[in-house]
């Protein structure tokens, strides 16, 4: 099984010296991924927070690391135009070397939908339209299509996008699982909506093999993939877009990787979302990196 992190998304405003020192850190570490919520805005009760642009830092964090997978965990498709963010993508991926994973979900806060002024109704629908200009540009390099929420009226995507370039779904439900079972390469799920357990991750598993196997595709293909919670000594309850009562992953090392390693039966990568999130807490993973990779 491979193992990741997600770096801080709203627990602390991390300056670009200190993203760039715990990615480095990661990579050094031995984790096999990176990945940065795409979030804008959250209201809290102290008073509004948000991240630093995702793909910003993503391009950033490609141009000094040199082997990890880095993604979005995940980008909303309402948030920028499908065809631009395909070429987003694509520049990302040229900067990391091939090592892109786009994740793509459909958004769920409102908050940061209405005040960066995209619209929030029909967001499935909206999202099987974008997704068939992103998978077009980046699988054939040209779209010409014309929707009832976006056009991409013969357009290529110039340098063109690997065609190979992973492409990472966010949800279980079904109808997006149907948008998307033809097309994606890695399927993800968060953490509080299986209970950060791996004894109520089944359905949503077999959910996702079932889309595959109804469009004639062997589960196996797709790479599995779930964040989990972890909290390390210090933790103080991870801030996350919408607080929920789920207990996280903690203990020794050696415990906290035994309850990951649990996760291998059904799960081929997992992304830990720690709590709390700095590079001494990325240094003190690293054994529990050492023995997820030696299974």
């Amino acid at each position: 099984m491979h193992i990741g992190i997600q770096l801080p998304e709203i627990e602390w405003v991390a300056s670009w010296p200190e993203y760039r020192a715990m990615a480095v850190g990661a990579e050094a570490v031995g984790f096999d991924s990176l990945w940065l919520g795409d979030h804008l805005l959250y209201d809290k009760p102290d008073g509004p927070k948000g991240p630093w642009e995702c793909w910003t830092l993503l391009a950033a964090i490609a141009a000094v690391t040199e082997k990890v997978l880095l993604g979005p965990l995940v980008t909303p498709t309402g948030f920028r135009s499908p065809a631009l963010l395909a070429k987003m993508a694509g520049t990302v991926d040229e900067v990391a070397g091939g090592r892109l994973v786009l994740g793509l979900g459909s958004g769920w806060n409102r908050r940061e939908f209405d005040a960066f002024d995209f619209p929030f109704d029909k967001r499935v629908s909206r999202f099987e339209e974008a997704f068939a200009i992103i998978t077009g540009l980046i699988r054939q390099g040209r779209v010409d299509f014309a929707g009832e929420y976006y056009t991409a009226p013969n357009t290529d995507l110039v340098p063109a996008a690997r065609p190979n370039l992973p492409i990472m779904i966010g949800s279980t439900g079904p109808r997006t699982l149907a948008i998307t079972a033809a097309e994606m390469d890695w399927w993800n799920e968060w953490w509080s909506r299986f209970g950060n357990s791996p004894d109520r991750l089944q359905p949503f598993v077999d959910r996702v093999d079932d889309s595959l196997r109804a469009v004639g595709r062997d589960p196996a293909e797709v790479v599995k993939s779930v964040a989990v919670m972890v909290q390390l000594p210090g933790g103080e309850g991870r801030q996350m877009g919408a607080e929920v009562d789920v207990a996280p992953i903690s203990g020794t090392t050696t415990e906290i990787a035994d309850q990951i390693l649990r996760f291998a039966e059904l799960i081929d990568h997992v992304q830990l979302v720690v709590d709390p999130i700095n590079l001494e807490s990325i240094e003190a993973l690293a054994p529990v990196v050492a023995k997820v990779h030696r299974g």
